[in-house]
């Protein structure tokens, strides 16, 4: 089999002839993509481009990806066989992206290259995220890599493992943007990214993850609490807020990353919150390989964009009477996570419509709040309800409801599938022009406004 890819002629004019022999057609993406890395190096970053030449650089960058996604349709079990040595190491995503340049050069950027493409804000960068998403995508589509990576992601991070004893001694650790606490049987995970309102950073979704690993690890823990600590922002000074959502001025500035925050937290904590902690892979039976916990949500003020996310895998939410939640997608540009996977089967699909592509925010006071809450109780209120709430589902039973719950709901087949479109969708949202030119808008005023 024999796949030809066309060559600009300063490769040498002649098509690239892949072939189902992995190590000769690694051989030949490395020769190609370096070509195609030297055209590029010979012209000046992109901001400095006139148009004729970003045309250029588009036109290289697209060669290159085609001919990076003929080689993974040809290869990607292959390569996935040889990251993980026949699927017997479980490399976590930010690791294996890596280990795929230093293995295949040419298949995805390297760490110096992307060191390199950090320095740009984000709509100067060159857009190597994109080569990233469609690596991980095609890992995503396979039937024997997507399950296994998916499984990986579900193991406890080494940040959390090397905190677990001083957790179980302590009943509290301190992880910077997130605060874990073990009270009364209930791991409290508490927001502390007081200086945005709570918004999701690179930061935040680590120390997120690293905590649900904690909560679901210790077994002086029955059930694990969200809550939004109190924030510096002028109008809530003192008053809690779940969370703003993506923090949009990192998002400008090429701060947020692809793998690590938009694939990494969907791929890590909310899954785990959803399916469980795998801590016994080769045990026949779900049930047998993870612990699962049940999981509460305390909103105060508001939950917009991803807090509204984390909401839909929650077991029970509570909503402050003066509290609102909405997926402002369409007003941002970007794909809500997984929140057009899972937002329907809350609302049902008129409303899901209404909130996800009109951007329709839900008060505590409308009775369409009961569709994404469970309680609405006043703000004075919210810390009884979520003690009550704890004990409710501190039944024996309910561990093995919501993991039957979770089968039905979301199949993981389903999960992977969507998870794989997300990848390249998000990806290009997040370097189209009309994301670009509203972050860049809400920078300047942000900067006039002082």
């Amino acid at each position: 089999m024999t796949v030809s890819v066309n060559a600009a002629p300063a490769w040498g004019g002649a098509p690239l002839a892949l072939t189902e022999d992995l190590d000769d057609d690694a051989a030949l993406l490395a020769a190609f993509a370096a070509g195609g890395e030297r055209q590029l190096a010979a012209l000046p970053p992109r901001p400095a481009r006139t148009p004729a030449q970003q045309e250029s650089a588009e036109a290289i960058l697209a060669r290159l990806r085609t001919a990076r996604g003929a080689f993974l349709n040809l290869h990607v079990d292959a390569v996935y066989a040889r990251l993980t040595e026949d699927l017997t190491r479980r490399v976590r995503l930010g690791d294996l992206v890596y280990a795929a340049a230093d293995r295949f050069p040419g298949l995805v950027p390297g760490r110096a290259r992307m060191e390199t493409e950090l320095a740009f804000v984000q709509a100067d960068k060159e857009g190597l995220e994109i080569d990233q998403a469609a690596f991980c995508a095609a890992l995503l589509r396979s039937g024997t890599a997507g399950p296994h990576l998916i499984d990986t992601m579900l193991t406890p991070t080494p940040r959390a493992l090397s905190l677990l004893d001083e957790f179980r001694a302590t009943g509290r650790i301190d992880l910077g943007s997130v605060l874990v606490e073990r009270r009364n049987g209930a791991g409290h995970v508490t927001f502390r990214n007081a200086h945005c309102l709570n918004a999701e950073d690179n930061r935040l979704i680590a120390d997120l993850e690293a905590a649900v690993d904690l909560v679901l690890m210790d077994e002086d823990v029955r059930v694990g609490v969200l809550r939004g600590g109190s924030v510096d922002h002028p109008r809530y000074a003192g008053r809690r807020v779940f969370s703003a959502g993506i923090n949009l001025k990192d998002l400008r500035n090429g701060a947020i990353s692809f793998v690590d925050f938009l694939l990494g937290r969907e791929l890590g904590y909310i899954h785990k919150m959803l399916r469980g902690l795998l801590t016994a892979p080769d045990a026949p039976a779900w049930c047998e390989r993870t612990v699962q916990k049940p999981w509460i949500g305390a909103v105060d003020s508001f939950a917009i964009g991803g807090g509204m996310q984390l909401l839909l895998v929650l077991d029970r939410v509570i909503l402050a009477s003066d509290a609102y939640v909405s997926l402002p997608a369409a007003e941002e540009g970007i794909v809500p996570g997984l929140g057009n996977l899972r937002v329907s089967r809350h609302t049902g699909a008129r409303l899901a419509r209404q909130v996800l592509l009109g951007g329709r925010r839900i008060t505590a006071a409308e009775p369409e709040a009961r569709l994404v809450c469970d309680e609405v109780v006043p703000a004075d209120e919210v810390t009884a309800a979520v003690d009550r709430a704890v004990q409710e589902l501190s039944a024996p039973a309910v561990v093995a409801n919501r993991r039957m719950l979770a089968l039905v709901e979301e199949p993981l087949d389903l999960y992977r599938t969507y998870l794989a479109e997300f990848a390249l969708v998000q990806v290009a949202r997040s370097y189209s022009d009309d994301v670009l030119s509203k972050v860049e808008r809400r920078w300047q005023d942000s900067l006039a406004r002082g």
